[in-house]
Order: C-alpha cells, then sequence, then structure tokens
C-alpha cells in the first residue's frame, strides 16, 4: 500500500493561483502587443491560448478559495471537490487549446510561414522568466488544482523554449518548418500528460478506490493485525489528497460499552496509522444481520 499522505495549507495554495493568474495575465498583455509588433501569428495564437489560461487559472483561484470552507448544512463533506472541479475544467482548457494549436500547426507544416526571429527571442526568454517564476512557486503543491494548473503553466514555460529555440535557428538558417515541427512535438506531451491527470480526477469524482491503496490488502492487514472481522467496506478520496473509508465492525453481543468503545478506538487508530483520514464505523453484533445489498 503505497498511498502518499499530503498535509497543506490551503491558504498558501491559494496564494500560490492567485500570482500565478496575475503573472500569466500580465504576459498575456505583453504577448498581444509583442505580436502585433513582431508580425507573428504564432505568438499572436500563443496569446489567445494564454488569454484562454488566465481565464481558466481566475476559475482554479476562485474555487481554490471556495473549497477552503467548513462543511454546512448543504455540502456536508465540506467544499474540497472544488478544487477538483477547477482543476477537471483546466484539464479540459488545455485539451481544448492543444488541439487548436493542432488545428493551426498541421497547415503550417505543410506550408511553413517566415517569422521575425529576433522579436520572437526577445519575447521567448521574457516568456520563459515570467511563466518559470509561476512554474517554481506551484511545482510543489499537493491539490490536483495546483497540478493542472502547475501544467497549465509548464505547456508555457516549455513552449516558450520551443520559440527560444526555433527563433535561435532560424536566425541562423532559413528553415521555418522547424517551428510548427517543436509545436507538434510540445503538444503531444502537454496531451499525454494532462489527460493522465483528468484521467485521475474523474476517477475522484467516482469515488475510485485512492490510487496506491488496494482495498482487499487494507482489510486483510487490519483484519489480521487487530483479530477483527469487518465487512461493507468502502474508501474513496475526498479531494486526491484526503482518503475517506466507512466499514461495519463485527463484535460480541456480550461486550460493555467501554469495550465496544475501546474496539472502535482500536481500529480508527490502526486506520488513520494507515493514512486514512476520515473513517465511519458502524459496529454490528452476532445477532444482527446486515441490511447492504453488497455486503461482503
Amino acid at each position: 500500500m503505497g498511498h502518499q499522505h499530503h498535509h497543506h495549507n490551503h491558504g498558501h495554495e491559494t496564494g500560490n493561483i492567485k500570482i500565478a493568474f496575475f503573472l500569466n495575465l500580465s504576459f498575456t498583455i505583453i504577448e498581444i502587443i509583442g505580436g502585433l509588433m513582431t508580425n507573428s501569428m504564432a505568438i499572436l495564437a500563443d496569446a489567445l491560448h494564454d488569454l484562454g489560461d488566465s481565464l481558466s487559472l481566475g476559475i482554479a483561484w476562485f474555487l481554490e478559495k471556495v473549497s477552503g470552507k467548513k462543511p454546512d448544512d448543504t455540502f456536508t463533506f465540506g467544499y474540497a471537490r472544488f478544487s477538483l472541479l477547477a482543476a477537471f475544467i483546466n484539464s479540459m482548457v488545455l485539451i481544448i487549446g492543444s488541439t487548436i494549436i493542432l488545428y493551426h500547426v498541421i497547415p503550417r507544416l505543410l506550408n511553413p510561414e517566415p517569422v521575425e526571429a529576433s522579436g520572437m527571442l526577445v519575447l521567448s526568454l521574457l516568456g520563459i522568466f515570467i511563466n518559470g517564476l509561476a512554474v517554481l512557486r506551484l511545482k510543489k503543491g499537493h491539490s490536483m488544482n495546483e497540478k493542472v494548473v502547475t501544467w497549465h503553466l509548464m505547456e508555457d514555460v516549455l513552449g516558450w523554449i520551443v520559440v527560444l529555440v526555433a527563433s535561435i535557428v532560424l536566425m541562423f538558417v532559413d528553415w521555418p518548418i522547424i517551428d510548427p515541427l517543436l509545436s507538434l512535438g510540445l503538444t503531444f506531451y502537454i496531451l499525454y500528460n494532462v489527460v493522465g491527470n483528468l484521467k485521475e480526477i474523474v476517477g475522484i469524482f467516482l469515488q475510485k478506490t485512492p490510487s496506491g491503496v488496494s482495498k482487499s490488502e487494507l482489510k486483510q492487514a487490519l483484519e489480521k493485525e487487530l483479530n477483527v472481522h469487518t465487512h461493507h467496506l468502502h474508501l474513496w478520496s475526498l479531494d486526491g489528497e484526503k482518503t475517506m473509508l466507512s466499514l461495519h465492525l463485527e463484535v460480541n453481543d456480550d461486550l460493555a460499552t467501554d469495550e465496544l468503545i475501546e474496539e472502535k478506538r482500536r481500529v480508527r487508530t490502526w486506520l488513520n496509522d494507515h493514512e486514512i483520514d476520515h473513517v465511519t464505523i458502524e459496529l454490528e453484533f452476532e445477532k444482527e444481520c446486515c441490511e447492504a445489498s453488497d455486503c461482503e
């Protein structure tokens, strides 16, 4: 069971996304001006993509703030999945953005267009610096939202590295096809990683068993080490970080109240030590019949 547990500072995460949002928005404005000055459709297309990034980062920032709210009568488990919702939206924006880039790149493979190499060089260095700062702020984030936002910014950094390489080559060699070739490789690389993240996000929404945790192994280890019998065990992730579990614990009819409390405490402590954050235990006596349809 290689499940890795994370403790994080929610305010720190929100602050990181806020910084990433303003950095991205500021650079988008610079890109639009630079694209018009260099007459580069590639840079203007990237500016449009970054404008979409800024919008999704704004959504991520807002929903990350919402996700820190305490549980209430409407959302009894809290608002943690709002952060996950932001990650889902951002993933979809990245996939749509990558598809649009592919749509523009493929024709350029057939008909490469001349570009202003020196202007591309200056903008690429600025792009690497600004987006690189944002990536450094977010790279240690644990939430799915931060991971997907980091991929947004990594896409921008890698994109500008591609522009940098292409601009240097184009300053010495008249080979305009290098730009769409590098862009194509980068876009497929980004899509590969984003689809992986999206698969994990959808799995969490569908209450899939968390990655690195085996239900059968956990159940066997619990019963063997504590000498107890359990069934109707379910576990899922709330937001990609917090693991939830519920189970029925079989107990003898003649146990006193203090003994029942101690039995629950033993099981709960063992599960907490095995990185299960929230545990719900239902006691089931010998004379009882489990009423759950999937009781096993």
